[in-house]
């Protein structure tokens, strides 16, 4: 079942030992504010697929991050997020991976949610494949007598 938090209020996300976000929450808006993102479009044709990762990963962070607890500056004061700062924050593989895993991917599992059941073999989807194997015919029997 799909529920639907309709209070669209931020939440906490513990994204690597230490290190919190508050994130708003990942939706239409702000996916289609991410894609539209300056270094989304200034990718070269064919950049690699990694690359339109990460770019598009620093994106959504820069608009979905409104505050962090537990990152500092290289003295170690905290420092509060900024477009410089978060991109920086996602240059961390393991934080990158982080977010990406707790923060994105429960969208795009949902997403892949509505991929889930097999076509139906009528209607729109008339592709689905049987998996069932064909019944043997009944074993005649003697008759009873």
């Amino acid at each position: 079942m799909l529920t639907l938090d309709l209070s669209n209020a931020p939440q906490w996300c513990d994204l690597v030992p230490g290190v919190r976000l508050r994130l708003r929450p990942l939706t239409t808006a702000l996916m289609v504010a991410a894609r539209g993102d300056p270094a989304i479009a200034d990718l070269p044709e064919g950049a690699a697929t990694e690359e339109a990762a990460l770019a598009m990963a620093k994106a959504l962070a820069r608009r979905a991050i409104l505050e962090w607890e537990g990152i500092g500056d290289a003295d170690g004061n905290p420092i509060d997020p900024s477009p410089e700062a978060i991109d920086a924050l996602l240059d961390i593989w393991p934080a990158f991976e982080a977010f990406q895993t707790s923060y994105v991917a429960k969208a795009l599992l949902l997403d892949a949610e509505k991929n889930g059941s097999a076509p139906l073999p009528t209607g729109p989807s008339a592709g689905a494949r049987a998996t069932a194997r064909p019944a043997r015919d009944p074993v005649p029997t003697a008759p009873h007598g």
